[in-house]
């Protein structure tokens, strides 16, 4: 039996409803409606998900940011192709204080992002936390870009 998402492969509007369909029926529409999102998930999160459409679907619903306590290998990578940021917990029980529908800030991250740092401040519902970033300069510089294609234009426009 194959998933009825396989035919809209080149579809990427129709094949992000989806992304989480099976726990969170809504969450297609409800990325749509917040515009932003943030996923926060388990340990070896994306495992068997090494196809780009994992990433792509939740970058075009408007995922930004996934915040993990493991990451399995090639999706980390996936997500810093499409541009979306990789944090996993410095403190693993910080996974706890989130909820549906937390409030969840990224203070100063672009400068944090471009200054090298691996420590990402975070905050969820007024509280701070660390997240760690765990990046090659080659994917921080992709991520700064919105993506390896982003990053791509712009050395070609620049000559590099």
């Amino acid at each position: 039996m194959s998933s009825p998402s396989l035919v809209l492969r080149s579809n990427i509007e129709a094949i992000s409803e989806f992304v989480f369909y099976q726990i969170a029926p809504d969450f297609h529409r409800e990325c749509r409606e917040l515009g932003d999102a943030v996923v926060i998930g388990g340990d070896n999160y994306g495992q068997g998900s090494s196809r780009e459409h994992a990433v792509l679907a939740p970058r075009y619903l408007g995922v930004r940011a996934k915040i993990i306590k493991s990451f399995a290998r090639i999706h980390h990578a996936n997500l810093c192709n499409f541009g979306i940021l990789p944090l996993t917990f410095k403190n693993p029980a910080d996974y706890d204080l989130f909820n549906k529908g937390s409030q969840v800030g990224f203070p100063q991250v672009r400068q944090q992002i471009a200054a090298g740092k691996t420590e990402i401040t975070v905050r969820v519902d007024g509280k701070e936390i660390i997240t760690l970033l765990e990046v090659s300069d080659r994917q921080r510089q992709n991520l700064l870009a919105g993506g390896t294609l982003n990053q791509l234009r712009q050395e070609l426009k620049e000559g590099g």
